[in-house]
């Protein structure tokens, strides 16, 4: 059995004249285009012909073009009425050579269309295939121009004439077609018949099969539309992208055919090339709500255990899906957030739709909490749940996806930093090999903290970072203050600072020098014997050396035995990861190519301390305190957590919320279920 047509389900409206190759002046129709269609496809034509390209592409032929544009701009209609189901077989099938007879039977009816056509308007062959031509200009023009109407009698007179526009000329119709435009056109997608047509022609393409699935959500049918997905040759959904698939979901759900959207979500999830997005999982997940199915009274949804979802109901389905969600999603739109409220409100009738009433105090056992709140800064205790929010850290194939990418990124960055160089006259050398020699650097560092002897670094500092700190030069008393003070609470720190600020003077910016002082150069000599400082050569960055370092398994040093600081240790350091890194840097430079977004969060959170220093009173390199704090007490991404009463309290950040604000999910607990 062949697999169905991606048309199978659009029946052919057969005319009364399908079967006959001529057509008969009797029958002509004299009805008109729309009038505010047409003076808009007049209007296109005129500004068409008037274009250089267009007059080249007709030179040798003007008395044609002027035949044809005066009978393309005749308002009446030439032949009876054929949609374009008339130039499509009835039924077909993806195989190869089914797929090969629906393109000959939709040549057939076109060449008959055609031959009609001339027979009736009197036009030669040649100047058929030139109104053809220009009518593919009218599609590029009305492109350009984000102009929609000119293409709806644009494409009536491509069917009445029998015409065949090339590949790239259909898809040109699309995309001028997809534009937003004021179109006095409700009743009828012409952009699916593009599509039908080009698919019939030519070799289907994501665009199309795209355009044919909205057009079928638009009339409500989803399960036509899913099944025109599973007739595409690469198979079941083939390989189509989230914004083909999701328009199918989201009726699913809009019809409350939960068990549907259930079982197409699932296949989506599993399709390499579809990605669900933030909003599409909470309308997801709204619907089963809404729908009552996560209530520990409701009946399993229809399939689910045949899916592997067991439970197929209340708590257990929730917390299914959202892990399944929060695999993909790190945080969701406030838009999101008052879908997810919605779906919650009217599955469970307790609280108020549209309106994500901020919660402060504790709510009881039995009650719903789909609401906005604001976890404490310092504890990461939410007020409605009393769940502590975690710090959820790197994991290790993460760390090394951090470490490893670090090194790739050497080459990009160094590329990228003396190319400005360059620019600027300030560098001779050649770029592609200063950029190898920085990646060659960078791996020569990397190699050296493995294989260095002696106790483990557990702090890297970012030199630069700690020494401008609340100064407009670099003091290297601040420095040594830091390092001092991590010594004291049982650290081994390691300098990281480029060897610019290392010299003895140096430019900080446009018209400024420093000049370092004999016993600040002594201080700097001084950690470098100790094996506390690590100098960065000219033309490399010194980020990516401090980032590397606190991702380093330092091999020799630990000998394989963890360097990390448990909570309320007996010494009095400060917990989390090692080594962990002394900057107030906000990482803006690396957030978005760095590697992936959830990893690179969980290396801030794992790694990343903040620091700050008491004002001095008189002596800038007098003793002064130093408060060290993370730069995230909980993650910044959705988490779930276990109540003092036993429910699960989901939380999920929200982008336009505040940096502690969290929208939170707590369905109404009972313990007897």
């Amino acid at each position: 059995m062949g697999k169905p047509s991606p048309h199978q389900s659009r029946p052919m409206q057969m005319s009364q004249s399908t079967s006959s190759h001529t057509e008969t002046a009797a029958e002509t129709t004299t009805e008109l285009y729309d009038e505010h269609q047409f003076a808009a496809f007049k209007n296109a034509i005129e500004e068409v012909v008037a274009k250089r390209n267009v007059i080249r592409d007709f030179r040798k032929n003007e008395k044609d073009l002027e035949i044809v544009k005066q009978h393309l701009l005749d308002n009446g209609r030439k032949l009876p009425y054929w949609d374009v189901h008339q130039f499509l077989p009835i039924k077909a099938s993806t195989e190869a050579s089914e797929t090969r007879k629906k393109t000959e039977y939709t040549k057939e009816r076109l060449q008959e269309r055609r031959q009609t056509y001339l027979d009736h308007t009197g036009l030669t062959s040649q100047q058929h295939r030139l109104a053809t031509v220009l009518l593919a200009h009218v599609g590029e023009h009305c492109a350009k121009t984000s102009q929609t109407k000119p293409l709806y009698v644009a494409w009536e007179k491509i069917l009445e004439a029998g015409m065949t526009p090339l590949s790239r000329i259909l898809s040109t119709y699309l995309y001028a077609l997809s534009l937003e435009s004021d179109v006095d056109n409700t009743d009828r997608d012409v952009a699916s018949e593009v599509a039908m047509f080009h698919d019939a022609l030519y070799e289907p393409t994501e665009k199309t099969i795209t355009l044919l699935v909205k057009g079928l959500v638009a009339r409500g049918d989803a399960a036509g539309a899913e099944a025109l997905l599973d007739g595409i040759e690469d198979g079941p959904l083939g390989d189509l992208r989230h914004r083909t698939t999701s328009p199918i979901l989201q009726l699913y759900c809009k019809k409350g055919e939960v068990g549907s959207a259930l079982r197409l979500y699932q296949r989506m999830r599993t399709t390499s090339r579809v990605k669900m997005d933030a909003a599409t999982y909470a309308e997801f997940i709204a619907a089963i709500a809404e729908n009552g199915y996560f209530k520990s009274t409701s009946a399993p949804i229809d399939g689910a255990e045949e899916m592997g979802y067991i439970p197929a109901y209340g708590q257990g389905l929730l917390d299914t899906l959202i892990s399944e969600m929060a695999e993909d999603i790190l945080d969701i739109s406030e838009v999101s957030a008052t879908v997810l409220h919605n779906g919650f409100a009217k599955g469970y009738e307790e609280c108020e739709w549209d309106s994500i009433k901020p919660v402060s105090s504790l709510c009881s056992s039995d009650q719903l909490v789909a609401n906005r709140v604001e976890v404490d800064r310092k504890t990461g205790k939410c007020p409605a749940t009393e769940v502590t929010l975690r710090l959820i850290v790197l994991e290790e194939s993460q760390r090394l996806h951090v470490h490893d990418t670090l090194l790739e990124m050497a080459k990009v960055k160094s590329i990228e930093y003396t190319t400005r160089l360059a620019a600027k006259g300030r560098i001779a050398k050649d770029i592609a090999e200063q950029a190898e020699l920085a990646t060659e650097t960078l791996k020569e560092f990397s190699d050296w903290l493995n294989a260095r002897e002696g106790e483990p670094y557990t702090a890297i500092i970012d030199g630069p970072n700690i020494a401008y700190f609340g100064w407009g030069r670099v003091n290297i008393h601040q420095l040594i203050l830091m390092v001092r003070a991590l010594e004291k609470q049982g650290e081994h720190p390691l300098v990281v600072m480029p060897q610019k600020y290392t010299r003895q003077k140096f430019h900080l910016r446009a018209g400024m020098i420093q000049v370092l002082k004999d016993d600040e150069l002594e201080m700097l000599e001084s950690l470098k014997e100790k094996d506390q400082m690590y100098v960065v050569p000219p033309m490399c960055l010194d980020d990516l050396y401090w980032m590397l370092a606190s991702t380093s398994n330092q091999t020799t040093a630990t000998n394989g035995t963890s360097i990390d600081v448990p909570k309320n240790n007996d010494e009095g350091r400060y917990p989390g990861l090692r080594p962990m890194v002394i900057s107030n840097d906000k990482m803006r430079d690396h957030r978005m190519e760095l590697l992936e977004e959830r990893a690179f969060r969980r290396w801030c959170c794992s790694h990343i301390v903040n620091y700050n220093y008491t004002e001095y009173i008189e002596n800038h390199w007098e003793e002064r305190e130093i408060t060290f704090h993370a730069a995230d007490i909980f993650s910044d991404e959705i988490q779930s957590n276990e109540c003092p009463d036993g429910a699960t309290a989901w939380h999920f950040p929200v982008t336009e919320w505040g940096s502690n604000e969290r929208f939170c999910l707590k369905l109404p607990y009972d313990s007897k279920h």
